[in-house]
């Protein structure tokens, strides 16, 4: 996290630890508010990669599971990155910034990501670089977050995965209501202040919830190569393209779309539970003869106590309404919520 920015951040109440915001005093506040009401989040627990040159567009779209020459310079989509076993390894938000494309996802990935993508730019121009702690980054989602961004006199983008840029920042729409921002460091506090007129800062757990809640997984450090895309939905947020060209494990993840080989699916779950889940905890069904059957992809404190989940399980247990435990076959039971989307 940028010192100064941390420091502003405590002054506001912030309580961090390893570039994280834990809260801002009132946790159970603040989780109730992403109900909702109006909330922002400081987002430098994500890293951002940044890649710049004139060959850029090619290198990345021969790279990464959705369509990098589709994306404008006022656009933004999910993309992935996967392993030549069509495993992902990493997935993140994509957007374009003055002559950089820039990549947002978890931060205890970015060191990885970066430098395995920076083994196959052999001779072409692009520049890869750790962009995290270049500007302050934030999110702010709810029923006044255009009137916040407005009166900050931030751009405002005219739909959803859009971007707009003026000389206060870049801002990312990825929803009707829910907008990533891009500051400099040292525009950072004002605009905070004006948008803290607005929305009730939260902490990074809070952000997670909404994230979830809303079927987005994030893969990290414990989730690495555990998943093709489709088991985390991926495809059906938009992340994937298969029109495109080759990409590490294409073959793989076109198979599995096409041939109907997809045995496991990501779910939206709660778990009545006072320890927390943790992403890459594993799942048992009594079908699966005491094998795990499935794996936490993320997990977050519930505004009613206990902790959602995105939840990748079998889809056969799922459908003959097998329970799901956390841990082992004797562990609590998930209870699966309405889905954020249709299923295919």
């Amino acid at each position: 996290m940028i010192s100064n920015w941390q420091d502003f951040l405590t002054q506001q109440g912030a309580r961090i630890a390893e570039d994280r915001v834990l809260d801002f005093g009132k946790p159970a506040d603040e989780l109730a508010a992403a109900q909702g009401s109006t909330i922002m989040a400081d987002l430098s627990q994500l890293g951002l990669l940044a890649f710049s040159g004139d060959d850029t567009a090619e290198f990345l779209q021969n790279q990464l599971t959705n369509d990098v020459r589709g994306l404008h310079a006022d656009g933004a989509e999910w993309n992935g990155y996967c392993s030549p076993k069509g495993r992902m390894l990493s997935n993140f938000l994509m957007w374009k910034s003055g002559a950089d494309t820039c990549m947002q996802m978890s931060g205890d990935i970015r060191e990885s990501a970066l430098k395995r993508l920076k083994m196959f730019i052999l001779r072409s121009k692009v520049t890869a670089r750790d962009a995290t702690d270049e500007n302050v980054r934030l999110v702010l989602a709810g029923p006044q977050a255009v009137a916040a961004i407005v009166e900050a006199g931030l751009p405002m983008p005219d739909g959803a995965m859009k971007t707009q840029t003026n000389q206060e920042g870049l801002t990312v729409r990825i929803g009707e209501d829910k907008f990533v921002l891009s500051i400099a460091v040292e525009k950072a506090p004002d605009i905070w202040a004006t948008l803290a007129k607005h929305a009730t800062p939260v902490g990074t757990a809070v952000w997670d919830w909404l994230r979830l809640s809303n079927g987005i997984p994030m893969i990290t450090a414990a989730t690495q190569e555990e998943f093709v895309p489709q088991m985390v939905n991926w495809e059906v947020v938009g992340g994937v393209s298969f029109q495109k060209g080759c990409y590490p494990g294409q073959e793989i993840v076109a198979r599995t779309q096409y041939l109907g080989k997809l045995k496991r699916r990501m779910y939206l779950a709660h778990l009545d539970s006072n320890e927390a889940p943790a992403a890459g905890d594993s799942l048992f069904t009594p079908d699966m003869n005491g094998q795990a059957s499935g794996m936490v992809v993320n997990a977050a404190p519930a505004p009613g106590g206990g902790f959602d989940l995105l939840a990748v399980a079998q889809i056969e247990s799922v459908a003959s309404k097998q329970p799901i435990h956390w841990k082992s076959l004797e562990g609590p039971a998930l209870t699966l919520k309405a889905q954020p989307y249709p299923l295919p």
